[in-house]
């Protein structure tokens, strides 16, 4: 029996190293990490706490250099935390990463090979499967699963499909191919996010194939900007590119041949290309690669007849191994006869193989090519027996304006028996979450505190803006779509519809509901926080009163000592409001996706800082269809902090929606100002789809170089001079500042002229936003990464004085660093990534992020009078550990955490609210789950 006391059952963790002092000297006092922090320095955790602290345990390595103890050990400690510079003098004394901050911590390159296994098409298990990425939001085209036993192949890659997996435990570590049914925002937009997981799977990354039409290569070498491992992707581009097929305006027929991809034991992939009907060479050459569509047929091989037992052994053939070769299509000498046995001789009449079509037809032009593929024609079921190839089951991506037309109707009906799977949009999903732990939490969130989190998880019809389109599909087997509706293939006793995986659905009745049950106390709290709105001192008393009865609640001494700033006064509803779309950092999970902040400056525009992966899909999610749509139309510009895909790969889809919404309108430029490693993305993007957008450097929106130009603009363009690269270089990386990297040129001169027109137009739309600027501000994680200041325009009010305007400062990714504290000096609100918790101040430092108390010491130190903490790492699944003691102006972000400035007085009284909510969730370290389910590992 066990008699070890609780503290102590991690004890063998201490004798089994190899080395115990050097495991006990990470938690020594005067290890070198602690020293970043001389502020409130972080107090050791003692031996046993330490070891017993199951979220801290994991992330401890003891092969890490930078928590040895030795003489080495103090030297890369020196790298790792850098000198101590000027900000001491504003209150922070810090460390970083310096190598990861210069870009020169890339790690060894994987030799990525392809995956080579042995197949087997007796007996195998397979199916096609709806993977309802977008079904409900709409952003994104639904993706297919061709699954078998030791193979997996994808159809359509859109955004949210890792945060999909995640959410239904699908694990697809198998996965050898991804298929791209047209090369766009729609269809992509979750590629670079898949590759870069998968990239880092395991010792050796896994490899995959890419299929698409034409110019595929183009999205694969744009992303080669990010993607450190772009060797293992191995693009297979089929068909002519749209600028280079003239052969085709002299053969038409042969765009539509059938283009075979795979041919092994199990399954059979072809492609046919639909291009939009065209008038003349103007509109043919006008086409890009996003133009083209693709029609994949899934054939599996027959399924040979029954082994007669009798005939085989009346051919003179003894019990053995033949007749596994005979079963598999192979003649066989016979064992007793001079004569060879063929496999028609011992088998019965072959089944043939279950056929899939897959296909995406975007609009009625595509159509017109459709009905002219003579590739198809051995497909339907009007023509003669012996040509005619049976298919089982025809998935359809197209939207619902090209499936709802009678012609559309026609050509399904020539597929005979085929059942028909609707997967393009149709409004009814909208009521249907497809991420339901994020809808549960919003949904419990709504019912707490409205004011904050005003999304309710569901988005009834009416609430939609748009007809509930009713298909009238009664010429063919015909059923709508359903997230993780299978039809099976194999075994054939199977073949047909299996609704058995759809999930169950659950209502905000329900989940509200359970929320009661589970914590009773939280109906009283929802009316308390109410009450926190109240304008009668009478009523908010009540409500502290009530408050501080509960022991569940602790009302903090801290909660009423802020005095409200000056440009707060006399602010009204429709002036700003920060829209939290993501708030998880790394890759989406669960409960968070990945960076996004949308500011809402009503009707004079909005922007968007940062714009991860599946930002549309929480823009969706947070208006409504429509909503989102004229969310989008309103950008007045997107500012992305830096390189790194969890921070600007859903651009892409944002720029291609504003693009169609506003096609045929006149409008201004759409600017976007981000890294200059972003414009080789964009560049090499553009070449697929266009974007309407002009690129802006965010080294051109520092403070030096907007005074730069501001200084050297005479008031016209053309008299314009050229500005003093001296002055452009940033402080925080020129010479002899002791926080560098590698990048210390200023910006050059032909980067000045291209630009100049630019910055003009942003402040011209920047002004008529009501902002006054948007100023980069360079920090310390990775080469070229920024925060960004928002400045409102001053304002005068009824008695003639003038009320400054308010500052929004975001840090992007960073360490605290004194060119942030400078620039949040006075901030309204800060909005601080926190990466980690306290306890996991060398991590933080290893990886260029902050903990929890250094983002509010940076608040505190800029006198900022709201903090807004972020980014949390996917081990804290749905709420970041952090000390209330020192929240007093601060608060933790959510996704979809709607902060309007009326109401930012309130926002730190409602953390002990929130505390609350969540206090049964424990803290557990889930990046286990999270890098199973996220990288699709089996």
């Amino acid at each position: 029996m066990n008699t070890m006391p609780p503290q102590f059952t991690n004890l063998r963790l201490l004798f089994s190293t190899t080395n115990p002092s050097f495991f006990l000297s990470s938690f020594k006092p005067n290890n070198s990490i602690t020293k970043f922090n001389t502020k409130t320095p972080i107090k050791p955790y003692p031996l046993f706490t330490c070891l017993s602290q199951r979220h801290t345990s994991k992330s401890f390595n003891p092969n890490r250099k930078i928590s040895t103890s030795n003489t080495s050990s103090l030297k890369q400690s020196e790298k790792m935390v850098g000198e101590v510079d000027e900000s001491k003098k504003l209150g922070v004394n810090v460390g970083f990463n310096k190598k990861r901050a210069e870009g020169r911590d890339k790690g060894r390159p994987k030799d990525l090979k392809l995956k080579v296994r042995r197949l087997n098409p007796v007996n195998t298990i397979s199916y096609v499967q709806i993977l309802g990425t977008g079904m409900d939001t709409q952003d994104t085209s639904p993706s297919v699963l061709l699954f078998f036993d030791k193979q997996r192949f994808i159809f359509n890659a859109g955004e949210g499909l890792q945060r999909f997996c995640t959410e239904h435990k699908i694990k697809l570590s198998k996965i050898d191919h991804i298929f791209l049914s047209r090369v766009c925002s729609e269809t992509a937009g979750g590629l670079p996010g898949l590759l870069l997981t998968l990239a880092g799977t395991g010792e050796e990354g896994i490899s995959v194939n890419v299929w698409g039409p034409s110019d595929l290569k183009y999205l694969v070498d744009a992303m080669k900007s990010f993607i450190p491992n772009a060797a293992m992707v191995h693009t297979r581009c089929f068909g002519p590119s749209p600028k280079s097929d003239k052969a085709l305006l002299e053969n038409p027929e042969k765009a539509h041949d059938q283009i075979k991809l795979i041919n092994d034991e199990v399954v059979k992939i072809s492609a046919i290309l639909l291009r939009p009907e065209t008038n003349g060479l103007k509109e043919e050459l006008a086409l890009k690669s996003s133009d083209i569509s693709v029609l994949y047929i899934c054939e599996l091989p027959e399924i040979r007849g029954k082994f007669d037992l009798e005939k085989a052994q009346a051919l003179g053939l003894r019990p053995g191994p033949k007749y596994r070769e005979l079963q598999e299509g192979r003649s066989v000498k016979s064992d007793f006869k001079d004569i060879m046995v063929h496999p028609d001789d011992v088998l019965g009449p072959s089944v043939p193989g279950p056929i899939v079509l897959l296909v995406d037809c975007p609009t009625h032009s595509h159509f017109q090519e459709l009905l002219s593929a003579q590739s198809l024609v051995n497909y339907y079921a009007d023509i003669s027996e012996e040509k005619r190839k049976v298919v089982n089951c025809v998935i359809h991506l197209s939207p619902s304006s090209v499936v709802n037309s009678s012609d559309y109707q026609k050509w399904m009906s020539r597929f005979g028996e085929a059942e028909h799977i609707i997967a393009g949009h149709q409004m009814k999903n909208t009521e249907i979450p497809i991420l339901q732990s994020s809808a549960r939490i919003a949904a419990r969130l709504n019912y707490l505190c409205p004011q904050f989190f005003p999304a309710p998880g569901f988005w009834p019809l009416q609430h939609t803006n748009g007809s509930n389109e009713g298909t009238n599909l009664e010429l063919c087997k015909t059923i709508s779509a359903e997230n993780l509706l299978k039809f099976h293939l194999r075994p054939y006793a199977q073949l047909g519809l299996d609704k058995s995986g759809i999930p169950t659905k659950a209502g905000p009745a329900e989940i509200i509901n359970d929320l009661i049950s589970e914590i009773p106390e939280i109906s009283d709290a929802a009316k308390q926080v109410s009450q926190l709105w109240e304008g009668e001192e009478e009523d908010a008393g009540e409500g502290i009163t009530s408050m501080e009865s509960d022991k569940n609640i602790t009302e903090e001494p801290w909660l009423n000592q802020n005095t409200l700033p000056r440009c707060l006064e006399d602010i009204t509803r429709e002036d700003v409001e920060i829209v939290l779309l993501g708030t998880g950092s790394s890759q989406p999970s669960k409960y968070r996706n990945v960076s996004s902040i949308f500011v809402n400056l009503f009707s004079k525009g909005s922007l968007l800082l940062d714009c991860g992966e599946g930002t549309l899909g929480q823009l969706k999610r947070r208006f409504g269809i429509q909503g989102a749509d004229n969310a989008v139309k309103s950008l007045k510009c997107i500012w992305i902090s830096h390189i790194h895909a969890d921070h600007h790969t859903g651009l892409a889809r944002i720029l291609a929606l504003r693009r169609d919404l506003l096609k045929g309108l006149p409008h201004e430029p759409f600017v976007v100002i981000g890294p200059r490693q972003l414009k080789r993305f964009l560049d090499a993007y553009e070449r697929l789809e266009d974007l309407d957008m002009q690129f802006l450097d965010c080294r051109h929106t520092t403070e030096a170089s907007l005074a730069s130009f501001e200084s050297n603009y005479n008031g016209n363009l053309d008299s314009y001079e050229q500005p003093n690269e001296n002055k452009l270089e940033n402080s925080l990386f020129s010479k002899g500042s002791q926080m560098q990297s590698h990048w210390k040129k200023g910006v050059s001169t032909l980067d000045s002229n291209i630009s100049y027109p630019i910055i003009k137009n942003l402040k011209e739309v920047i002004r008529e936003a009501g902002l006054e600027n948007v100023i980069s501000v360079p920090v310390v994680h990775c080469p070229q990464a920024f925060g960004v200041v928002l400045k409102g325009i001053d304002r005068v009010d009824a008695d003639g004085s003038l009320v400054p305007g308010w500052k929004i400062v975001y840090s992007g990714d960073t360490r605290p660093c004194p060119e942030l504290i400078e620039a949040s000096q006075g901030a309204t609100v800060l909005i601080h990534e926190a990466t980690f918790e306290d306890a996991l101040v060398e991590e933080a430092v290893a990886r260029n992020h902050s903990t929890t108390e250094e983002a509010i010491q940076v608040g505190n130190s800029a006198g900022a009078y709201r903090i807004i903490l972020t980014h949390f790492s996917q081990r804290y699944p749905k709420i970041p550990v952090f000390d209330q003691s020192y929240m007093h102006k601060t608060c933790i972000a959510f996704d979809m955490m709607s902060i309007n400035f009326a109401d930012l007085h309130v926002l730190p009284r409602v953390l002990p609210y929130l505390k609350l909510l969540f206090k049964n969730e424990m803290v557990v370290d889930e990046s286990d789950d999270v890098e199973d389910a996220v990288t699709l590992a089996a």
